[in-house]
């Protein structure tokens, strides 16, 4: 989000732009806590716009180390969540593709009858493949094979 970008300043700084975005999180921020964004955005970029230690920083990643570090986090606390929930907007985002590209790869033509829990099933081995290849397929054998016969007697 550029608004948050503290590039030259915080050039892009769109306070209008932020409490929108805050809307779109309603589990996040309530009606009182937009509110209070809205007077915490004014301070924050006045603050940082008067504070040395923000002035040569690039990057929201960098912007979000140095109010930690000089614990500011904590007098902007609804700014410091907007914050954490634009970056993990990208990583939320790239995994709902890959999983989409996974279940075009799993769910062929062959494979269209497919069963949502079978096809759900595969799905996470396939995405969390490099989990999965951690685990050892002959301790998997050894625990089917030491278990009981579930057969009974008629």
């Amino acid at each position: 989000m550029e608004s948050l970008n503290p590039s030259n300043l915080f050039f892009a700084f769109d306070k209008i732009k932020l409490v929108k975005l805050a809307r779109f999180y309603l589990l996040d921020f309530s009606s009182v806590d937009l509110l209070k964004l809205d007077n915490q955005l004014d301070n924050y970029i006045f603050d940082m716009r008067s504070s040395d230690d923000f002035a040569y920083l690039k990057g929201i990643g960098n912007l979000t180390k140095k109010l930690v570090e000089i614990n500011r986090y904590i007098i902007y606390p609804l700014v410091y969540l907007l914050i954490k929930l634009v970056l993990t907007l990208p990583v939320g985002t790239a995994s709902v593709e890959r999983a989409f590209s996974a279940m075009n790869i799993v769910k062929s033509r062959l494979r269209n009858k497919m069963g949502d829990l079978w096809m759900n099933d595969c799905l996470v081995t396939f995405i969390e493949r490099d989990i999965f290849n951690k685990v050892d397929n002959e301790l998997i054998l050894q625990c089917f094979q030491n278990m009981k016969s579930c057969r009974g007697q008629l």
